[in-house]
């Protein structure tokens, strides 16, 4: 059975930092691309980062980029995503993914999803 667990979400202050995890079992976690995703009240759940299975090759979304950080320990199974300079824009459910190649920015890519963990930033 595959699972994906978030963690580290919570309330932050805008221009504060936070960092969340997603700890994997269930499947050979470095073969996986891993990717977290985002869900503000009212709108699309949408792409902001991925890494491949080797940790070489990330992507993300532009409003994010020299603000947000993903990266992978295949050692022990878990992928994080750096948070600064956070924005209340930023505000949403986050989730993290993952993909059997590639870095996907559409959900369809994906095939394993977690729970979500919630992000708040007040301005």
């Amino acid at each position: 059975q595959v699972q994906l667990v978030e963690s580290g979400g919570g309330l932050v202050q805008a221009g504060g930092s936070l960092r969340l995890s997603c700890a994997v079992s269930g499947l050979i976690f470095d073969t996986w691309t891993m990717g977290w995703f985002r869900q503000a009240p009212g709108s699309d759940r949408e792409f902001v980062a991925a890494i491949n299975w080797s940790g070489l090759t990330t992507t993300y979304l532009d409003s994010v980029k020299g603000r947000f950080t993903i990266s992978r320990n295949n050692g022990e199974n878990t992928v994080a995503l750096q948070m600064s300079s956070l924005k209340p824009e930023d505000t949403a459910v986050y989730y993290c993914a993952s993909a059997r190649s590639g870095t996907p920015r559409k959900e369809s890519g994906y095939d394993y999803w977690g729970q979500g963990t919630q992000v708040t930033v007040s301005s």
